[in-house]
């Protein structure tokens, strides 16, 4: 049966999901919308929980709800103002998806991981994802401080790189402790050695900060080089999320080589 009311208690908890780190916490839960988000939930095989679509989508998109339906994942029907009101975007696609909060355990040898240091801004945090997973990053660690990764501003930036990231949330001395025998390069805007003359095939850290607030006590502390991008034109730093990827890729591309 379609639900037509905001007050039915699914709708009020996908509003709680999409509203809430606490209650996305709590229920273990986030929410994805789009058609692109679900083909790649479905690609990767990502568990769902719930599918809600208005009748509109269901017109032009009966392949999808198909193959979605062979998730076993219940498919739910919802008016248009439903869907508008449970939706965090302002044109709604007519479909979004519950799903598990993804758990992805990277492999056991890691040789380049990615650090997050208090990274506020969502667009950033996804963008740096979908980078991660384009470079080829054994494993993501996220620290206190950092936006909360199923924020749907993040969800959205990273386009499906939650689906395909290993994320570990580690404090300091447990990045300390499980890393020590990789080199730790802390990103700076300026001062630090030029990134393309650092040795990136070897096991490494790259830690990437807030641009805002700049590296924490915690990761100046634990660093062991301090690296920048030479820049031009009078610019002093770049958008966190470009001067990550422009660091990965940089690794990328050396160990392609050395191959």
């Amino acid at each position: 049966m379609r639900i037509t009311s905001t007050a039915n208690d699914n709708i009020k908890h996908v509003r709680a999901l999409q509203a809430k780190s606490r209650a996305r916490r709590n229920a273990n839960q986030f929410v994805i919308e789009g058609v692109n988000l679900l083909e790649e939930a479905l690609e990767t095989g990502t568990p769902i929980d719930e599918i809600y679509y208005t009748e509109g989508f269901a017109e032009d998109g009966d392949a999808l709800l198909l193959a979605l339906s062979e998730t076993g994942a219940p498919l739910i029907p919802v008016s248009a103002e439903v869907m508008e009101a449970i939706s965090d975007t302002q044109s709604p696609q007519g479909i979004l998806a519950v799903l598990p909060t993804p758990t992805i355990s990277p492999t056991d040898e890691i040789t380049l991981a990615l650090v997050i240091d208090g990274v506020s801004d969502p667009g950033n945090m996804g963008t740096i994802m979908r980078s991660a997973v384009g470079a080829g990053i054994d494993v993501m660690i996220v620290t206190t401080g950092t936006v909360d990764l199923t924020n749907p501003k993040v969800v959205r930036s990273a386009m499906g790189a939650h689906f395909r990231l290993p994320v570990q949330r580690l404090s300091w001395e447990g990045i300390a402790s499980r890393y020590g025998n990789h080199i730790l390069f802390l990103a700076e805007p300026s001062g630090g050695a030029p990134h393309h003359s650092i040795d990136w095939t070897q096991p490494a850290v790259l830690i990437v900060s807030d641009e805002t607030q700049g590296p924490s006590e915690d990761a100046a502390r634990l660093a062991h080089v301090r690296v920048s991008i030479p820049m031009a034109g009078g610019f002093d730093s770049l958008n966190v999320a470009v001067a990550a990827s422009v660091m990965m890729f940089e690794a990328v591309r050396q160990r392609r080589e050395a191959q």
